[in-house]
């Protein structure tokens, strides 16, 4: 090996995100490096979730391209939910195969010219193939054509579940059934490269296996500003699918889209509640609420833990937020909780339950969510506890927290009326 090959090499091995940015990509950042390296040399089979505007469909040409370069023997099929969906992506490929820096890379590790051999809206071939197999290299389909006869070494789902998965069972019983069809057309040695967004409890993602996910707040590639824009111009639904992964319920939905604010210091001198978990599948959930005038600022974190081991955050947050009395219910620890909260200097109060939950939600955060301002850095699994609560619902600590509050708030106060 030349020291070029090797340098060249090293470079796709290590830094593959290179490429992306010397074909125009310049977006790109360590976490995309991480995934196309995935995309790569990943040995099983892989599903990644991503929320929309990552950059995940970018990658993943990227390393289709790289595949076809690196790897000319292998054949690729690439499916996304439509065939126009496919046209996008292979044209995409195409570019970047051309591109001097693919052009020099297959140079330097081959010595020929990379020439396409076929290049149409589904299908590109090169020269560097040498197997005698008559299939090209990258073949793109909608995931519901057939794929009788079809056979690949490596098999590419993006994007095969949208918003129609959601609102439709029928749509999300075919794409689950062609998926499970995709498996017989994988080649002994071969695997699956999975990508998307999850849009129902029951849609194809669902079979996925190796799932990864990257939220927005662990891609950190949006900002507060765009948050915020994105929160207030679609339903609480549609956000929590496109960009936390996650499935709220919709048209039942009790609360609607809630709003933000980015002004941590209104909510100092605020009061607080605990919802305790003691264990089984509860969680424990932590609501502060400042009221000011006809507004109310509010922050709430959900754990999924006993409330002894989310204590220490609990008491960081009271501080951090320099709220007062931190209300909690007796019926179920006959005080323990308010004492552990005193000797921490978190000064709690204590009440017996005797309302309904379902009454007491409906009464109180129904009533007065639209005048809730939350802080930007309240828990999403807190909002979205509210936000698919039902009378049914399996899980209600965040809006039970949140209803007690306010509440008290009330009773106190007399603001409400």
């Amino acid at each position: 090996m030349t020291p070029q090959e090797k340098r060249y090499l090293d470079l796709v091995k290590n830094e593959p995100v290179k490429f992306g940015h010397w074909t125009g990509f310049n977006d790109l950042v360590d976490i995309h490096n991480e995934w196309i390296k995935s995309f790569l040399f990943a040995k099983d089979d892989q599903t990644l979730l991503a929320h929309r505007g990552s950059f995940k469909t970018t990658c993943l040409a990227i390393a289709i391209a790289l595949l076809i370069v690196l790897f000319p023997n292998l054949n690729i099929i690439f499916f996304r939910k439509t065939d126009t969906d496919v046209i996008e992506i292979v044209q995409q490929v195409r570019k970047i195969l051309l591109s001097d820096y693919f052009q020099k890379l297959a140079y330097v590790l081959y010595g020929v010219e990379l020439i396409l051999l076929k290049e149409n809206s589904y299908e590109i071939d090169t020269n560097l193939k040498t197997s005698a197999r008559g299939t090209s290299q990258l073949l793109g389909m909608g995931i519901k054509a057939s794929i009788t006869g079809k056979h690949a070494d490596i098999i590419i789902t993006d994007d095969i579940v949208n918003v129609k998965d959601r609102v439709s069972k029928a749509e999300r019983e075919i794409i689950k059934l062609q998926y499970q069809e995709l498996q017989n057309i994988k080649n002994r040695g071969g695997r699956f490269i999975n990508t998307g967004t999850p849009w129902h409890k029951e849609d194809a993602i669902s079979k996925m296996p190796n799932v990864t996910k990257y939220d927005f707040a662990k891609t950190a590639l949006i900002t507060k500003e765009q948050l915020q824009h994105l929160r207030g111009s679609m339903s609480p639904s549609l956000f929590a699918a496109n960009y936390e992964l996650k499935h709220i319920a919709d048209g039942d939905a009790m609360f609607g889209t809630p709003k933000y604010t980015n002004e941590p210091e209104l909510i100092f001198n605020g009061v607080g509640h605990i919802d305790a978990a003691y264990g089984g599948s509860d969680a424990t959930s932590f609501t502060i609420f400042k009221v000011m005038g006809e507004r109310i600022i509010g922050f709430g974190k959900r754990w999924e833990k006993h409330v002894d081991d989310c204590l220490s955050e609990i008491v960081a947050f009271h501080k951090e937020f320099r709220a007062g009395t931190i209300h909690v219910e007796k019926n179920a620890d006959k005080g323990y909780l308010a004492k552990e909260l005193n000797k921490r200097k978190a000064f709690a109060q204590e009440y017996h339950e005797s309302q309904n939950k379902f009454i007491k939600i409906t009464t109180y955060l129904r009533k007065y969510w639209k005048q809730i301002e939350w802080l930007e850095d309240t828990d999403p699994e807190y909002i979205n506890e509210i936000l698919d609560y039902t009378e049914n619902a399996e899980h209600d600590d965040s809006p039970d927290s949140a209803a007690s509050l306010l509440r008290k708030i009330k009773g106190q106060s007399g603001w409400l009326v």
